[in-house]
């Protein structure tokens, strides 16, 4: 079939990324999917080996900060729409190292917007930069209420602040030069393939090895859960479907407080593994609060679910279920990125590049 559309997606070896991805690659064929990622500690090129050798996708290495790679590329494969997930995502990193930060999230985002002006101009008919966003940007919540679209942003992190003002940039582009963009905010993803510095897999892996359950506080700071699978759904949808100059809240409609997940996702732990019931549950610690810690993000997705007809497929407790038997059946992947080993894999596979 004939390639109609060409499309980068940025950040593609990461853990919300490959799915995004192999999901491209394995349900459009007329598109060519370009993936780039400066393979950070984050980025696993693993994550995709069911999909390297397909005629339609293509792995870049670079860093999108880098102005003169990433312009050399836009000239050179004249990329019709851009899907933007890659950034610095951690709160615990951004809080030690701000600065990377906003180089990454905000100047990053700066080069790949100016990049795509500056090669369409005002020829925007079939175009599109999609800005992924997460739900951090408006701040905290108290015991009730929801995000709304309409939810002005007060990031408290250096990473919510930066991925705030990465969007902002976004739509101001979007006004300045008539650039079609869409923005989506999403809750918590987890599910297979992520890296465990986040709660879900380090968690998985501490009590797979009977280490210490960190645990911020009182365990009473309440996030949504959204599963990495159906995020990639929404953003299909909304990369296909979504009107431009549009924001759209994803939510999986799942909001837990983090020491009843935890206590969850111990009972569950103690089932597969065959160990006593409650004994994940004493690995748990309490540890020194997080500065600027956000008490409760919970998303509004009813935009989306009326617009477009999204929702999740998974309540969050199947979905763990399936989280945790990814990882319990996938152990050499698990120790590969805790070891480090899973860097090697970019170059022994494309050595040629």
């Amino acid at each position: 079939m004939a390639v109609n559309k060409k499309i980068l997606i940025t950040g593609g070896a990461g853990f919300i990324g490959s799915h995004l991805v192999r999901r491209f690659v394995n349900n459009y064929s007329n598109y060519h999917i370009y993936n780039l990622d400066v393979l950070n500690y984050a980025g696993n090129l693993e994550n995709l080996k069911d999909i390297e050798h397909k005629d339609h996708y293509t792995f870049l290495r670079g860093d999108i900060t880098n102005e003169v790679y990433i312009n050399s590329i836009f000239n050179a494969y004249k990329f019709d729409a851009v899907i933007h997930l890659a950034a610095e995502s951690h709160v615990d990193r951004s809080i030690k190292n701000p600065l990377g930060f906003a180089k990454t999230n905000i100047l990053g985002t700066m080069v790949l917007l100016n990049a795509f002006v500056s090669l369409w101009k005002n020829d925007w008919k079939g175009k599109r930069f999609y800005q992924i966003s997460t739900d951090e940007v408006y701040g905290s919540l108290g015991a009730t209420g929801l995000f709304k679209e309409t939810t002005p942003y007060n990031p408290n992190s250096p990473y919510s602040a930066s991925k705030a003002s990465s969007d902002h940039f976004v739509r101001a582009f979007g006004e300045t030069y008539v650039m079609p963009y869409v923005i989506s905010n999403c809750s918590n993803n987890y599910g297979p393939n992520q890296f465990p510095e986040k709660l879900i897999p380090l968690f998985i892996n501490n009590i797979i090895n009977k280490k210490p359950l960190p645990v911020y506080g009182d365990g009473n700071y309440t996030r949504d859960w959204l599963y990495v699978k159906d995020h990639a759904m929404a953003i299909d949808l909304v990369f296909h479907r979504g009107k431009n100059h549009e924001i759209y809240n994803i939510g999986g409609f799942n909001e837990y407080k983090n020491i009843d997940l935890v206590k969850l996702l111990c009972k569950q732990m103690d089932k597969k593994l065959g160990r006593d019931f409650g004994t994940s549950e004493k690995l748990i610690t309490y540890v020194k609060d997080r500065p600027g810690h956000d008490l409760r993000y919970a998303i509004d997705a009813s935009k989306i679910n009326n617009e477009l007809g999204w929702a999740p497929s998974l309540t969050f407790e199947a979905g763990l279920s399936k989280t945790i038997d990814w990882y319990l059946d996938n152990k050499a992947w698990l120790e590969n990125v805790t070891s480090g080993d899973h860097m090697n894999y970019y170059t022994n596979q494309y050595a040629d590049i």
